[in-house]
């Protein structure tokens, strides 16, 4: 990504910890995230088919943003030689509004999985009868 977008160097970023790759080394698959992202940009008031470069664009954005919040989550967890949820919520913690989305993703993730579990229970007794 240029300069001129994200206002400073990825470059600078690559040698602040030892924990991050170097440019080179990391490649992704690029074009994994647009059809989500097509969808969510109309949803929050774009064009219905906004330009694949504009897609791609919020693309790099979101990986990078992404990628540097787990990377500086793995320097914190790093001391207790293991990565956390925790570690990403505490990075979170001044920024509400996401860190309530994470919570409320977080309790939503726990109910499904109970809910799976009752589901596989009843599923089993059932074929037991």
């Amino acid at each position: 990504m240029s300069n001129a977008i994200t206002g400073t160097s990825s470059k600078s970023k690559v040698g602040s910890s030892s924990s991050q790759p170097s440019e080179t080394s990391f490649k992704r698959k690029r074009g994994m995230f647009q059809k989500d992202l097509h969808h969510m940009m109309y949803g929050f008031g774009d064009d219905r088919n906004p330009l694949p470069e504009t897609v791609g664009l919020v693309e790099d954005i979101v990986v990078e943003y992404v990628t540097d919040l787990v990377h500086k989550a793995q320097d914190i967890g790093s001391e207790r030689g293991r990565l956390s949820v925790d570690d990403v919520l505490y990075l979170l913690r001044n920024d509400l509004p996401k860190l309530n989305r994470c919570r409320e993703l977080l309790a939503m993730q726990e109910e499904l999985k109970q809910a799976r579990k009752a589901f596989e229970i009843e599923e089993k007794e059932g074929t037991l009868e």
